[in-house]
């Protein structure tokens, strides 16, 4: 027999969930046209609400609101570089929308087809600042949105042939690109989980390698999806899958050594990195978040 304690947290940490879903819905539609339906259906703004739920099941609502609405960003960010933009310089203007956006107070300046996101960017940043640890860490949050977009950028080239396609070493140390590690920065400063530079620096070794294998376990699970799209993917840089399901496992047992050691000081960010491993693992058996980009 279930014990009532765990079948009373799983029914809170689905309605948390359920909560997530409907307000980044609400969220969505202020932005015209960053999420068209096609492709940001409920099941996608679900699927994220879900993903931060069960991630950190000990939160409330609102404390739910960044590491749901960074997650969104992550997606609409990799929308607009794989389907709208055109050009290298494309790339770069939305690249400095969004710095600009979050590194200036008021309504961010950007180039029309940029507004919308650098608004919800701005949005984003207005409400980490309301928390009490976005001062000290403001530098450390703008700089990991950077490096998204650096790496984004950076695969949009690879993609396109602009330049020489990577090893996979180097695609690898490319993984800011999957975003992972700007959404739990961000979930972190809001949360309060980390409050100083060093508390920050701390994590970044752990949740960096969380993120490669992130990005490993996206393209085994994508691979056929991105193939016809012209993507870049592991396997189609000339791993196997037994490679790849190789480096991951290694990837998951160095994340292990270096999870263990923050549980004392960092419980709950050690959790959601844990967590994260095992609950990715077992969702990309079996679905994908895009409402068009079924595997």
């Amino acid at each position: 027999m279930n014990d009532p304690g765990e079948l009373f947290a799983t029914g809170r940490t689905c309605a948390l969930a359920v909560a997530g879903g409907r307000d980044l819905e609400r969220w969505a539609a202020r932005y015209d046209g960053l999420f068209p339906p096609e492709s940001f259906d409920s099941g996608l703004f679900g699927s994220l609400a879900m993903a931060g739920a069960f991630g950190s099941p000990w939160a409330s609502v609102t404390e739910l609101r960044v590491v749901n609405r960074a997650s969104l960003l992550v997606f609409a960010v990799d929308r607009l570089f794989d389907e709208e933009a055109a050009t290298r310089d494309e790339v770069a203007a939305l690249t400095g929308a969004c710095l600009e956006a979050a590194a200036t107070d008021g309504s961010p300046r950007a180039p029309k087809a940029a507004r919308h996101l650098a608004a919800f960017v701005a949005d984003l940043r207005d409400e980490l600042a309301a928390g009490p640890a976005f001062a000290a860490l403001e530098g450390d949050w703008r700089e990991r949105l950077g490096r998204m977009l650096t790496a984004m950028a950076r695969e949009w080239e690879w993609s396109r042939g602009l330049t020489s396609p990577p090893g996979p070493e180097e695609y690898l140390a490319n993984a800011d690109s999957s975003g992972a590690l700007f959404i739990a920065v961000s979930h972190w400063i809001y949360s309060g989980e980390v409050t100083t530079p060093a508390g920050l620096a701390r994590l970044r070794a752990a949740g960096e390698t969380v993120q490669r294998y992130l990005r490993l376990l996206n393209d085994l699970a994508t691979h056929r999806r991105e193939s016809a799209s012209g993507d870049v993917n592991a396997l189609a840089l000339g791993m196997t899958a037994d490679e790849v399901t190789a480096r991951m496992t290694e990837l998951s047992r160095e994340a292990a050594g270096l999870i263990g050691p923050l549980r004392g000081d960092h419980p709950r960010a050690a959790e959601y990195l844990w967590w994260q491993i095992h609950y990715s693992a077992g969702f990309y058996g079996l679905s994908d978040f895009w409402a068009s980009r079924n595997t």
